[in-house]
């Protein structure tokens, strides 16, 4: 069988090496992909949210399930549009329907669907340009920091943690008003700051079935010890050692079972993965927010741990028969770091040649932001590889990836050397 990965990112990658396992598929493409997953299979320069060129390609290459990586397609419809294809919807898409994406595509409306069916999240408020003193009022109610976030999607740049008041109200106003995050933050969603520590939790569901995925802790910020600029992420960890099973059951009850009968309550039939970003408060989960596909660099150490076909697991999916798949996961830890362009996340340069990355032998390299050009693999983005290593123990399995960073070299290469920090 042939099968679409749609994406060009990391988690692209882990997807197409995961995939590449199972004996069930003939041959892999991906759209656009990168310089790693032209080694798996076929890179195809099509965007993924350029419907009518995915549905070409699914036809001349005789695709028989497409799989969905980041969140654009999704919120734009592409499971819709082959549904609505007499020619497509045989043709399993993972990744949900438009009104499952909603749960990442509005904050307002997952917020919504969090308090009408009980899961656990701060209190908040959305407000637009309309009723902006009311935003303000509801500022002064709320201990600092405050946290801003735009309805829409926003690259990952649109939400806002703030200290001062006065700030908060100035950038509530440069959201909604002077429109800072785009057409994004027309409606914002102010919320309280929920305390604790932070990790995600990843679900694959059929739409009445669902399998619960390793849980991971990412790194956001660009400088060490969580200092500087948020970014996509600068490296992840799987387990987390403090999400222990005490936690982790009641994360499903309280938090996964009323999401899955949530959907299925309003008529959402939700087919792929949801990732739950949660706050645990001293053992008690609170939902900070779903995203409607993996995460990256998550992914990258989340797949790996996983020891049953991926590619059956999907077919569970589609034809929801996912409580019949056998399900196992490695009890080793995997860390994974990434490596960043120089001045990352702001102005950087791209086309810069990497070399080393295939001498190692002790660590998985996916890759990010990479291209070939003149038959060489160059950097094209600000995140570029994630190094991932096995290992008993975070502290080894992170001695393995920052061993095979030491071989890799681009100009201007930056990483973090203290992932994991907060956990060893």
């Amino acid at each position: 069988m042939n099968v679409l990965i749609l994406g060009s990112g990391g988690r692209e990658h882990a997807f197409a090496l995961k995939l590449s396992e199972s004996n069930k598929i003939n041959h892999l493409f991906v759209a656009p992909g990168n310089a790693g997953t032209d080694k798996i299979g076929t890179n195809v320069n099509i965007n993924p949210t350029d419907f009518k060129a995915v549905k070409k390609l699914v036809l001349e290459s005789e695709i028989k399930m497409v799989v969905v990586g980041p969140e654009a397609p999704l919120v734009e419809g592409v499971h819709d549009f082959f549904l609505a294809d007499k020619d497509l919807k045989h043709i399993p898409v993972i990744g949900p329907k438009k009104d499952g994406a909603l749960l990442e595509g509005s904050k307002d409306f997952s917020k919504q669907f969090m308090q009408k069916h009980g899961v656990p999240t701060a209190k908040y408020k959305s407000f637009t340009k309309d009723n902006l003193t009311d935003g303000f009022a509801f500022l002064e109610t709320l201990e600092p920091p405050f946290v801003l976030k735009a309805d829409g999607l926003a690259a990952g740049k649109g939400v806002l943690i703030l200290d001062s008041l006065e700030e908060a109200k100035i950038e509530l106003e440069e959201m909604v008003s002077n429109q800072k995050f785009g057409e994004a933050s027309s409606t914002v969603v102010i919320e309280e700051f929920l305390k604790g520590i932070e990790l995600s939790v990843f679900v694959l569901t059929d739409g009445i079935n669902y399998k619960i995925l390793p849980s991971a802790k990412d790194y956001k910020r660009i400088g060490e010890g969580d200092k500087g600029l948020n970014t996509g992420g600068m490296g992840a960890i799987s387990p987390v050692p403090f999400a222990d099973k005490a936690f982790l059951d009641k994360v499903e009850e309280l938090v996964v079972k009323p999401t899955i009968a949530g959907l299925q309550k309003d008529g959402i039939d939700y087919r792929g993965f949801i990732f739950i970003g949660l706050m645990n408060d001293n053992g008690n989960p609170s939902v900070v927010e779903y995203n409607v596909r993996m995460g990256d660099p998550e992914t990258e150490v989340v797949l790996p741990r996983i020891e049953s076909d991926l590619f059956d697991l999907f077919e569970g999916v589609g034809n929801q028969t996912l409580n019949e798949k056998s399900f196992s996961v490695t009890n080793k830890t995997a860390t994974t770091v990434m490596l960043v362009s120089g001045g990352y996340p702001e102005a950087y340069e791209k086309n810069k040649e990497i070399t080393g990355f295939d001498t190692i032998d002790e660590s998985i390299v996916y890759h990010a932001g990479t291209t070939i050009k003149d038959n060489k693999v160059v950097t094209n983005g600000g995140r570029v590889m994630a190094v991932t290593s096995f290992g008993d123990t975070i502290e080894e399995a992170l001695a393995k990836s920052y061993r095979s960073i030491g071989k890799i070299k681009f100009e201007k290469i930056n990483y973090r050397k203290d992932i994991g920090f907060d956990l060893v």
